[in-house]
């Protein structure tokens, strides 16, 4: 202990083992930003559609008329400019950097807005990229939000950990897919955010069945669907399926992701909006 202190640990950044309350990581907000409600997207595996409930979720909380921003965490696969079919750089003020909006006005940044090519390879190491979302987070002028939602790249690993940390993260969507496999591994990301006092807002399974646009029965291709399962076994009340649509897909590569009317998340957003009241 320091002959100094003044016994106010949420104060002090000293890692002495007198510490009596645990050491804040969290970074402040820029005094050009006020955002009400933060959200991860989060998935223990990759190629299960965070990217795709991500946009959908911000786009339903859109329509109803919030104001909403995404925070594209995923450095090294970023996709939610081309969904919204952004477009360009993000400007810059010396001080400050000011995202970009998509056509129905939700704001937007990632990095590949600071890239000189769409197609450029971030080869960095861990702690850069890490470095690089808290930037996302302190340096850029999101104005006023009522909901950021951080699309995260999948694991449990530098990224996840820094948002977690560093971010006044007030909830996760959890996205799966029907494989058990995925399940499996989407609970060390469950697991991961219990630890660190961060409640489950909700489930996605995405990719869940296949409707026939004939006879309207449902295929479940990749097999039955066990997010119930998974759900009843976390605890997590919420729950949504999302089919597989190639509608969706057509949508996303033309930067239309917005115009998608599809209800699959309308309970979950009217949910996750009273779990955060």
């Amino acid at each position: 202990m320091s002959e100094n202190c003044n016994h106010d640990c949420s104060a002090c950044g000293s890692d002495c083992g007198d510490r009596t309350t645990p050491q804040s990581f969290l970074e402040e907000l820029n005094p050009l930003s006020e955002i009400k409600k933060v959200i991860g997207v989060v998935s223990g595996k990759g190629g299960v559609g965070k990217s795709l409930v991500t946009s959908l979720l911000a786009a339903s909380m859109q329509k109803k008329g919030y104001k909403v921003g995404i925070l594209d965490a995923d450095i090294t696969g970023p996709s939610i400019p081309k969904a919204f079919g952004i477009s360009g750089k993000a400007a810059g003020d010396g001080m400050y950097i000011h995202p970009m909006e998509s056509e129905s006005g939700i704001k937007v940044m990632s990095i590949n807005m600071l890239l000189e090519n769409d197609t450029d390879p971030v080869v960095w190491r861990g702690p850069l990229i890490a470095g690089v979302v808290k930037q996302f987070w302190t340096d850029v002028v999101w104005g006023n939000l009522d909901y950021l939602f951080v699309d995260m790249p999948p694991g449990t690993g530098d990224v996840p950990l820094t948002v977690f940390q560093s971010l006044p993260v007030d909830g996760i969507v959890v996205v799966t897919s029907p494989q058990e496999l995925v399940g499996m591994i989407v609970g060390k990301a469950v697991n991961m955010a219990s630890s660190m006092d961060i409640p489950v807002l909700g489930i996605v399974e995405n990719m869940s069945y296949f409707e026939c646009p004939d006879c309207h029965k449902h295929h479940e291709i990749f097999g039955a669907s066990h997010v119930q399962e998974f759900a009843d076994q976390y605890g997590i009340s919420t729950v949504a399926k999302i089919p597989m649509k190639p509608e969706l897909a057509a949508l996303s590569d033309a930067g239309k992701i917005a115009d998608f009317d599809g209800n699959w998340l309308s309970q979950m957003s009217e949910e996750v909006l009273e779990k955060l009241l």
